[in-house]
């Protein structure tokens, strides 16, 4: 269980590296970056876990590294996917009203 505890924290962090390194970081909320990494993380982590690889000899690395990586991923492409989305319709937004 503890080993949960460290996947979720270091998915949060990496959350927020992800959001910090972000250029168009003031398009979407803070937290969205982080609470997808540790969704993932913990998914990954329960699921990795339930497949039989933790806590044995030569697979232990699997539950601790894997969902930390695969959160950090899943942050990045949420932030990639939301924020040139949130910028182009921002962006498409403010034409349109400063045209009237």
């Amino acid at each position: 269980m503890l080993s949960l505890v460290v996947v979720i924290l270091a998915t949060v962090a990496a959350g927020f590296l992800v959001w910090a390194n972000d250029k168009r970081h003031t398009r979407y909320g803070i937290a969205l970056p982080p609470c997808v990494a540790a969704a993932i993380g913990a998914l990954s982590w329960t699921a990795f876990i339930m497949a039989g690889l933790g806590y044995r000899p030569g697979l232990s690395w699997i539950p601790w590294v894997l969902p930390i990586v695969l959160g950090a991923m899943a942050a990045v492409a949420v932030v990639v996917f939301f924020g040139r989305r949130r910028y182009a319709s921002d962006t498409a937004k403010l034409t349109a009203a400063l045209k009237l």
